[in-house]
């Protein structure tokens, strides 16, 4: 596998001995079957497994058995080679907003939906630790009024856009 990407060390460490910080709870209710499909990055807390990384999309495809394929795939360097990492989530919770994902054995991370429009346009993802943050989108822009109205309610959640990055 190329250089991981996107969520592969962030879901690899995820697994630390931190204590969960509450007021970052998940949406109460996901559709799976909705929120399946490709997602462009908006914004990110860079780690380093994503420097230099842009047009990062993530594709999700539901399996048979319930699960989710998971692809992340980002243009890197001055030749904006395409790098990619392949997963495997599961729902963690019946409401299918806290999954789990696994880039490779034995190690899972946290994914949890913290924000989610209810046309499924947007998404805001996060950990119970705070110490990752995505803005998705079903467009690679957001309006510049909503995506405000997006920061403010990450902040409200306990993320500090001060972080944020732009792929």
């Amino acid at each position: 596998m190329k250089a991981p990407i996107t969520f592969a060390a962030a879901l690899l460490f995820s697994a630390c001995a931190h204590s969960p910080v509450l007021d970052s709870q998940p949406m109460p209710q996901v559709d799976l079957s909705r929120y399946m499909g490709r997602w462009y990055e908006i914004v990110r807390y860079t780690k380093y497994f994503e420097r230099g990384c842009r047009d990062v999309t993530a594709d999700y495809g539901l399996r048979s058995d319930g699960r989710v394929d998971v692809i992340n795939t980002c243009r890197k360097g001055e030749a904006r080679k395409v790098k990619t990492a392949r997963a495997v989530g599961w729902s963690a919770h019946p409401s299918n907003s806290r999954l789990k994902v696994r880039f490779f054995w034995p190690f899972t991370g946290d994914y949890w939906i913290v924000g989610l429009d209810t046309e499924y346009r947007w998404a805001m993802i996060g950990s119970p630790y705070k110490d990752y943050f995505w803005l998705l989108a079903r467009e690679p822009k957001l309006d510049t009024a909503l995506e405000a109205q997006l920061f403010d309610q990450a902040r409200r959640l306990g993320y500090d856009p001060a972080l944020f990055e732009r792929p």
